[in-house]
């Protein structure tokens, strides 16, 4: 079972993992993440910084160093890492990578519920998904391939398990739509039989009556 964390926002994850490099202010903080692209890898909720540093130093995590003032700006709380909060940030990394835990995608949600489509609208939705989805691990690939150039394997295995995964899903979807569209889905007469094509209209009108 995943352990329960003081601070299980993971925004304080990627706080915890700027701060090794030097203490920062919050802002710094949010330039660092940003261009490191940790909030491409973690849902991060922007509103919720302050209070989550907030939260890390009252546990021990982080400790104001000193401050900073910018010309007219106000002073801003400079924060470095404690030695419990590196110990914290190691145990975190180690819980998120050994512990499977359960995760529910949107489009796994979508699939939960998809035989109240047509089947025919649902084959077009997961085509139109394939297109989406294939468009974006090729720009995913060539901006990967580009960044190999210059930065070390080690800090950009999140992007190919991302890509990886990516593609296990299109690779999926694909073989559903085959199924779909020659036939083979071995469930399709059930499903269609959900979807009844409308009845045609009476001849007489609405109330079945010649005028």
């Amino acid at each position: 079972m995943p352990v329960r964390r003081k601070v299980g926002n993971l925004l304080g994850l990627a706080v915890l993992t700027v701060l090794v490099d030097r203490p920062m202010h919050p802002y710094e903080m949010a330039t660092v993440i940003r261009a490191r692209g940790k909030d491409q890898d973690m849902e991060i909720k922007w509103g919720s910084l302050y209070r989550v540093v907030q939260n890390l130093e009252r546990h021990g995590f982080v400790e104001a160093a000193g401050s900073e003032r910018a010309g007219a700006r106000p002073e801003r709380t400079v924060y470095r890492l404690t030695p419990t909060g590196r110990a914290e940030l190691e145990d975190w990394a180690r819980d998120l990578v050994a512990v499977p835990e359960p995760e529910h995608p949107r489009f796994e949600a979508g699939l939960s519920v998809l035989a109240i489509l047509d089947p025919d609208e649902a084959a077009g939705l997961l085509r139109a998904r394939a297109a989406l989805v294939e468009r974006r691990l090729a720009a995913q690939r060539a901006e990967l391939a580009h960044d190999r150039g210059e930065t070390p394997r080690l800090f950009l295995l999140e992007r190919e398990y991302d890509l990886a995964v990516g593609q296990a899903e299109l690779d999926w979807t694909r073989a559903l739509l085959a199924e779909l569209l020659d036939g083979t889905f071995p469930d399709l007469p059930l499903w269609r039989s959900l979807h009844p094509p409308p009845s045609p209209p009476h001849p007489g009108g609405r109330d079945g009556r010649h005028r």
